[in-house]
């Protein structure tokens, strides 16, 4: 198959790439840009752990052709920190114990600042929804709602 070519911004930054035609989104992210945040779990779209902002939806980039993104924005875990601080969500949810394992974090990250970005005072209940594509086997989620709450409490976030 012929390589075709793409454009995209990328945690803030373009990215042209030639890539194949069956190329999925996150190996582009993982192998080809090395932001490896992004985690590659079940390759099936039901973990979660491979979430991104896409275009301002989160999406499992297991499932989106990097041809899908041509043109697009996509904003990673690795896009959330700004001059080597971490951003306010990721602060809560340090503080909050809202990380165990990490691997489910970076789709957690990603689902929560979404929702930040379109809801800054979620309730728990939009909390739970907008965190649901997203599997964790070690918290039982407590924490990670109560980290996205005391974020959402954060002026300018």
């Amino acid at each position: 198959m012929a390589k075709e070519k793409i454009r995209l911004e990328v945690n803030g930054k373009v990215v042209i790439l030639e890539i194949e035609p069956d190329e999925l989104l996150v190996d582009l992210l993982r192998k080809r840009l090395g932001l490896t945040g992004t985690k590659a779990g079940c390759r099936a779209g039901e973990c979660g752990a491979c979430s991104v902002i896409l275009n301002g939806r989160v999406v499992t980039s297991c499932l989106i052709p990097a041809m899908k993104a041509d043109g697009g924005k996509v904003t990673t875990v690795e896009g959330l920190e700004k001059e080597g601080r971490l951003h306010p969500l990721q602060e809560a949810f340090v503080e909050k114990g809202a990380i165990q394992c990490g691997f489910c974090t970076p789709g957690m990250l990603m689902s929560a600042k979404n929702l930040l970005d379109q809801n800054p005072h979620p309730t728990a209940e939009e909390i739970k929804t907008a965190i649901s594509g997203v599997l964790c086997r070690c918290t039982g989620y407590r924490k990670i709602i109560h980290a996205i709450q005391a974020a959402s409490e954060i002026e300018g976030i």
